[in-house]
C-alpha cells in the first residue's frame, strides 16, 4: 500500500500549482472511477466557500459525483471546478441527462481555502485552466506537502500543505484520506513542540520525530509574538475521505462528519468563524456494504486517516511565501 487515498481502487489524485512572480496557489482534484462514486459532505466553520454541496444531501436526486475539487483562491478559486467539469464533459463522464451518448452533466463538488496574497499577488487565483491541468495530472501517486491546493496553505504560523494516508480494515475494506491543511489554529503545541496529530500516527507514517530543542521552541514563540497572525486570520482546512465500501449518501455524510473529528485531533482551535472546514466522502462501492459493526470500524479508521494525513502534510511541507515549514523551524525534531 502507498499509505495514500489512492490505495482505494479507482481513486486518483491530480495536482497543479502556480508559484513565483506573485503566485502561490494551486488546485487538487480527487477523481473516482468514470462511473462516479456515491458522495457525501459535511461543512463546518463560519467561512465556507463551496460548490454543489447541497446536491450531496441524502434527500436530493444525484447520488454519484465525478470529481472533487479542492482549490486555493478563496471564492474566486471556484472557477477551477469549471475546467474540471468541461474536461469531464469532453470525456463523456457525468450524470446522464439526454438520450444520446455524451449528453451528461459532470457532478463536481468543490471547496476552497483562503490563500489570497500569500505569493504577493492578491488577484492571482486558480482558474478553469488550472483545474483542467490538475485533472490531467491525476494519478495513483499522490504528491504531498507544498503542492496543489496546499501550495499557499498555512497552519498557525507555519507552512501547511497536502497530506494523505490510508488503511485496510479486517474485512478487507480500504479507506483513505487526503487533507489540505490550512487553518487559523495551530497543528503544533508551542509549549512542548509536539505535533498534535503525531500521537495518532502509525509506523511508517512519519520519520522518527523528536521534541525540538528548547531554543528552537523559544525562537518560534518569539517569532509568533513579533509576527502575529493577520486579522481576521482567514483560512480553511479541506479533506476528502474515500472508501471502496458500498455506502449510501447518508452513510457518506456520516463518514464526513466523523472525519471532522480527525481534523479536531490535529488542529487547535478548529472550525472557527474564520475557517470553512469541509470534508467530502466518496464511496466507490467495489466492496460489499458494511454491517453495523463494519460501519463503526470504517468510521473509526476514516477519522484516524484524516488525523494521520494532517501530520504527514506538516512533515512534507516545504517553506514558501515567507512561511517556514516544520523542518526549517524545528530542525532538531528531525
Amino acid at each position: 500500500m502507498r499509505n495514500a487515498i489512492t490505495d482505494v481502487p479507482g481513486i486518483r489524485v491530480g495536482h497543479a500549482q502556480r508559484t513565483g512572480e506573485g503566485w502561490l496557489t494551486g488546485v487538487t482534484v480527487v477523481v473516482p472511477p468514470a462511473e462516479g462514486a456515491v458522495g457525501g459532505v459535511d461543512v463546518r466553520g463560519g467561512g465556507p466557500g463551496t460548490r454543489e454541496t447541497d446536491l450531496l444531501a441524502p434527500e436530493n436526486l444525484v447520488e454519484r459525483v465525478h470529481g472533487v475539487v479542492l482549490t486555493g483562491g478563496s471564492a474566486l478559486g471556484l472557477a477551477a471546478a469549471d475546467g474540471v467539469s468541461r474536461a469531464l464533459l469532453e470525456q463523456g463522464v457525468g450524470f446522464p441527462v439526454g438520450a444520446q451518448p455524451g449528453e451528461v452533466v459532470p457532478i463536481v463538488p468543490a471547496a476552497v481555502i483562503f490563500d489570497l496574497g500569500r505569493g504577493g499577488g492578491f488577484s492571482n487565483t486558480p482558474d478553469a485552466a488550472l483545474g483542467r491541468e490538475a485533472l490531467g495530472a491525476a494519478d495513483i501517486e499522490v504528491g504531498e506537502g507544498t503542492v496543489g491546493a496546499g501550495t499557499g496553505a498555512r497552519v498557525g504560523g507555519l507552512k501547511g500543505g497536502v497530506g494523505s494516508s490510508s488503511t485496510r480494515l479486517e474485512d478487507g475494506t480500504t479507506v483513505g484520506a487526503l487533507v489540505v491543511v490550512n487553518a487559523v489554529g495551530s497543528a503544533l503545541d508551542l509549549g512542548t513542540g509536539e505535533m498534535y496529530a503525531a500521537r495518532h500516527c502509525r509506523p511508517g507514517d512519519l520519520p522518527d520525530l523528536r521534541l525540538p530543542d528548547p531554543a528552537e521552541l523559544q525562537a518560534a514563540r518569539d517569532r509568533a509574538a513579533r509576527e502575529p497572525e493577520p486579522h481576521p486570520p482567514l483560512a480553511t482546512t479541506l479533506a476528502v475521505i474515500a472508501t471502496d465500501a458500498a455506502l449510501t449518501k447518508a452513510q457518506c455524510r456520516k463518514v464526513s462528519g466523523i472525519g471532522h473529528d480527525g481534523i479536531a485531533r490535529g488542529i487547535n482551535p478548529v472550525h472557527t468563524m474564520f475557517d470553512g472546514d469541509t470534508v467530502f466522502t466518496l464511496a466507490t462501492g467495489a466492496a460489499p456494504a458494511p454491517d453495523p459493526a463494519g460501519l463503526h470500524a470504517l468510521l473509526t479508521e476514516a477519522s484516524d486517516c484524516v488525523t494521520r494525513a494532517i501530520a504527514r502534510a506538516l512533515v512534507a511541507a516545504t517553506s514558501a511565501g515567507g512561511m517556514r515549514c516544520c523542518r526549517d523551524a524545528f530542525p532538531s525534531a528531525f
